[in-house]
């Protein structure tokens, strides 16, 4: 029996506000249906420096004054590194059959290419054993965004072709190591997020700010996807392999003609500049054609590597985008509730979405791999009330049941986060978790959102 050393400070009958019961909610989800909680390592390991691990781009972006809201970094965040086995503890006591984690690139190869840093791989193979131990399937994660930061200095990082070689040679090793263990791996997390975020707007590492050098970049994050994939492959692994996107349905915030058009550009620099590559084998014309001197360089071989066949795309879904071509600082519907991120919380626009991807694609089985709000915790009699974190929850399961009812292949569900972490730059200042985490001990407790789940996942769905 593993046991987390957690606080759990409700009592066991004690009631947990739903719209419907649990048992009355999971009787709507196939019985093999996956239910998990996600991370990432760069927002919750810490060990910066440990056991031979090389800086990150994130390492590095942290000590750029100004770029994290609160000057923090990622060289502690929730010491899970040190904490392993009572983190896996934690995550089988909610109940859950899945984990999805990201490994760290630099901590299994420092310098992004070379000879690998045993200790760093070690560290994985003992949470994927760790995992299966406690009957949790392992959904494993190549790159959350941790690029070595000895490839940016080098070479640019992914603005440079040769990033996707290391890539899949790092990917391989990865494979080969836990290829007979891991139940998935996704190629990226997000590379709209590593492109433009990173390279576009400089928001987040590496802080560039060039839109040319993002698309070159965004292509190249696509190419190593599919070279990742093949390397991965190419291991005889029986893993599934895909990739993880970030989308939200894009709506103009009038019906005017430059409202509309702008939305249909936006929804083309987030969702169709990477879906139709990955699942159509080629970019979208109309954005080839608004990027002009900026689009990406291609080489021939290059779209087909791109598009071979995925076993599962991973979707990861928080709020829809409002666009406007005169108004570009709306953020959400008018008098919309939103998170404490500003996003505005619309479920029915994961059900959108998932219709819409069917029309217009051939997409394989998806995962929804992060769905999540932050809120401000309230403590009240020494519980961590967070119903707003659990209303949203569970209104966006409601969302995944109805696009199953309608015929959409949806495999499983993820809550971002299984924890509070480093929320890349906002720092420490945004709660994801239900599970929250004391920064100035390191104390875990779960939250009234996590009650809640453990209970959807232990209910009588028969």
């Amino acid at each position: 029996m593993h046991r987390s050393d957690a606080i759990d400070p409700y009592h066991p009958n004690d009631p947990i506000m739903t719209q419907l019961p649990p048992a009355e909610l999971r009787r709507r989800f196939p019985g093999n249906f996956v239910w998990g909680v996600a991370t990432s390592a760069f927002q919750i390991e810490g060990a910066a420096r440990a056991d031979g691990k090389g800086p990150s781009i994130w390492d590095e972006f942290c000590r750029i004054p100004g770029a994290i809201a609160d000057g923090s970094n990622g060289d502690v965040a929730c010491d899970h590194y040190h904490r392993l086995e009572s983190d896996l503890d934690l995550i089988a006591e909610l109940g859950v059959t899945a984990y999805r984690f990201s490994v760290s690139w630099p901590r299994v190869q420092p310098s992004g290419s070379g000879p690998v840093n045993e200790p760093g791989l070690a560290f994985y193979e003992r949470l994927v054993d760790g995992l299966l131990a406690r009957n949790i399937q392992p959904y494993l994660t190549l790159y959350h965004w941790d690029l070595p930061a000895e490839l940016q200095r080098g070479s640019g990082g992914w603005a440079a072709r040769d990033t996707a070689y290391r890539f899949a040679d790092y990917a391989g090793i990865v494979a080969r190591r836990l290829g007979d263990r891991v139940v998935s791996f996704a190629t990226h997390n997000e590379p709209w997020v590593s492109a433009v975020l990173g390279y576009e707007r400089g928001v987040f590492a590496p802080g560039i700010k060039d839109r040319r050098i993002a698309y070159q970049a965004s292509h190249h994050l696509l190419l190593s996807h599919g070279l990742g994939m093949q390397a991965v492959r190419a291991t005889g692994t029986k893993a599934d392999v895909g990739i993880v996107l970030n989308m939200s349905p894009v709506r103009p915030a009038t019906e005017s003609d430059v409202d509309v058009h702008h939305a249909r550009l936006e929804d083309g620099r987030l969702i169709r500049w990477y879906t139709d590559p990955l699942f159509k084998g080629s970019y979208p014309q109309d954005i080839i054609e608004y990027l002009g001197a900026d689009a990406p360089q291609v080489q021939q071989a290059d779209a087909r590597i791109i598009a071979q066949p995925c076993d599962f795309v991973g979707i990861n879904y928080y709020h829809p985008t409002v666009s406007s071509g005169s108004n570009p600082a709306s953020p959400a519907s008018s008098g919309a509730a939103v998170t404490d991120m500003g996003w505005e919380v619309a479920p029915r626009g994961l059900f959108e979405l998932l219709m819409r991807l069917r029309r217009d694609y051939q997409l394989p089985p998806i995962f929804i791999t992060e769905n999540g709000a932050a809120y401000r915790d309230q403590w009240v009699n020494g519980r961590i009330e967070d119903e707003q974190r659990r209303q949203y929850i569970e209104s966006h399961i409601v969302a995944v049941a109805e696009a199953i009812e309608h015929g959409i292949d949806v495999r499983g569900y993820f809550v971002w986060s299984l924890m509070d972490n480093f929320e890349w730059a906002e720092g420490y200042g945004k709660r994801f978790g239900i599970v929250h985490v004391d920064y100035a001990t390191l104390q875990r407790t779960l939250k009234r959102s996590a009650l809640w789940y453990k209970a959807l996942l232990r209910a009588d769905a028969s």
